[in-house]
Parts: structure tokens; C-alpha cells; sequence
């Protein structure tokens, strides 16, 4: 099953092709190796002196290898940081799966898998920081708004969970709202969210794949939550997924949401500082055990 290449692809800006030395006064980087479902997946850590918080770095869709910079970009603001390639990509073992090389990635059994791979890296790196000292969490980037909650069930390590751009509706739901967009940067201007909201409802699919709603999966959970979107996404449906993250919070789920409206889908490159400022701002205001 193929999908166009524009597709899923997310924050290609932020992937480094190599490991590279952290540069802040205090933090350190080191190489990681840890097992995920009878491959070996390599990653760096990448950690500040005295980190009051701890993630792993989820990718979104695409050949994604390990996120150095943006991980020292965290661990800058205090935030020790794993980041690893994905299965089948750059120095990590496995079979990658994606439109590049004509398989689905957006199938329930590769999200599971991934998620798999996600909570093996949450594993290897509480192994390496003081026991129950700080909150370790998920951070992820649009095609993790499947993966981190599944991720996220699967070990009761994860404490807390920040998703930028992560959508909240079904995958096949999110198709058809990519297939509506085209990527056209100028969608909004000449579409209203009613036009969108339609489209997504009533689209016949294109394709027939074991399809994921991560609400079911966020409804079982208990882990605080943060999303974070742009009022300018052509990729993910924002105002569909903050109207389900308002539906899961009524029913008093720890789930928050900030909006960027003049933002897309990118929410971490250099030129968007905000939505970065407040994923930190939100980590660093989580209770110690």
C-alpha cells in the first residue's frame, strides 16, 4: 500500500543525520543501545547536570534518525533527553515501514509496534537516571499522537505526556483530511472548519487498513497530557482533536491543549519559540514524586 510522499512526512527540521556533542555548559551526550522486539535500536542521551525531567523522543511519520538537536534544545532548559533512530533507520535494527518504501506505517500493527519501541526507550533510559527522582515522560511530534498513548499504557513508567501537532481522531480520519488539504499552504483562506469537519466525516477512505482511534486508548490512561497545535495545520484536524480532547476532559481526564493560530503544523522549528516555551514551562510545573 503506498502513500504519496507528501504524506505524513514531520519536522524534518529537527533530525540530525549523526550524534552530535552536546554544547551547553553542564550537559553531557553519550551513545545508547537497548533491545525492542529482537532488534537493537541505538540512540543518544543527552542530559544536563541536574535534569528536574526526563523524556523520550517519539518521531512522527518518515525515515526519522535520532532528534539531536532538538533534544539539546531541552536538555539546554534543564530536560535530560533519549533520542533514538527509528526501527529500520540510520544505526537502529528492524524493518522501517512507510510510503518511501512502499508500506503502510499507519496501520494499527505498525503503531503498535513503534509504541512497543517507545516504551522499551522509556525502559532503557529510568535505568539510567536516580530512581523515582523525576517525572519521565513522552514527547512526540504528529504521527506520535497514536503512538505516545499506546506507549504510554504500555509502561506505567511514562508520568506525563507532551504531543506537538498530535492529532486526536482516527487515522483513517486523518487521511482524509490530508487527501482534502493537498498541502496547500492556503487552504484555510478559502476553507472554513465547516468545510473540513464535512469532508472528514462523509470522505469515502482510499485505502482499507486496521484503523486506531487514540481516544479509546486515552480514555483508559490517567497520565497527565499536553497537546500542542497550530491554527494553520493542513496536516492534522486541530479543531476535531480539541473538541475530543474537550469531550476526555469532561469526563476529567488530566488532558491540556494550547493554540497557536497563527502557527501550521511545524511547531518546534527555530522561527516558532512559543509552543516550545510552553511545553517546557508545562513539564517544569509537574509535581516530584
Amino acid at each position: 500500500m503506498r502513500y504519496g510522499r507528501g504524506l505524513w512526512m514531520c519536522l524534518l527540521l529537527l533530525v540530525s543525520t549523526r550524534p552530535q556533542a552536546a554544547d551547553s555548559p553542564g550537559v553531557t551526550s553519550e551513545d545508547v543501545r537497548f533491545r525492542s522486539e529482537g532488534v537493537t535500536l541505538v540512540g543518544t542521551l543527552i542530559r544536563p547536570e541536574h535534569p528536574y525531567a526526563a523524556v523520550v523522543l517519539v518521531h512522527g511519520s518518515g525515515q526519522e534518525k535520532r532528534m539531536t538537536t532538538f533534544a539539546s534544545r531541552l536538555a539546554s532548559q534543564g530536560i535530560a533527553v533519549l533520542t533514538y533512530d527509528k526501527r529500520g533507520v540510520g544505526e537502529s535494527g528492524g524493518v522501517y515501514a512507510g510510503p518511501e518504501v512502499g508500506t503502510n506505517n499507519i496501520d494499527a500493527a505498525n503503531f503498535d509496534l513503534l509504541a512497543t519501541d517507545a516504551s522499551a526507550a522509556v525502559a532503557e533510559l529510568s535505568t539510567r537516571l536516580p530512581r523515582n527522582s523525576i517525572p519521565l515522560g513522552l514527547v512526540g511530534f504528529s504521527q506520535a499522537g497514536w503512538i505516545i498513548p499506546l506507549a504510554a499504557k504500555k509502561n506505567p513508567t511514562v508520568k506525563f505526556m507532551v504531543l506537538f501537532s498530535g492529532p486526536v481522531v482516527t487515522a483513517r480520519e486523518q487521511l482524509r483530511f490530508q487527501f482534502y488539504t493537498q498541502g496547500n499552504r492556503s487552504f484555510w483562506e478559502t476553507h472554513t472548519e465547516a468545510d473540513a469537519r464535512e469532508h472528514v466525516r462523509s470522505d469515502p477512505d482510499k485505502y482499507q487498513f486496521a484503523d486506531t482511534d487514540p481516544r479509546d486508548t486515552l480514555a483508559t490512561l490517567s497520565t497527565p497530557g499536553l497537546w500542542l497545535f497550530g491554527g494553520k495545520d493542513i496536516q492534522a484536524p486541530v479543531g476535531l482533536s480539541i473538541e475530543h480532547l474537550d469531550a476526555l476532559k469532561a469526563r476529567g481526564k488530566p488532558y491540556d491543549y494550547q493554540m497557536f493560530p497563527t502557527l501550521g503544523h511545524n511547531l518546534t522549528s527555530p522561527d516558532a519559540s512559543e509552543p516550545v516555551t510552553a511545553a517546557v514551562a508545562w513539564i517544569k510545573a509537574l509535581p516530584h514524586s
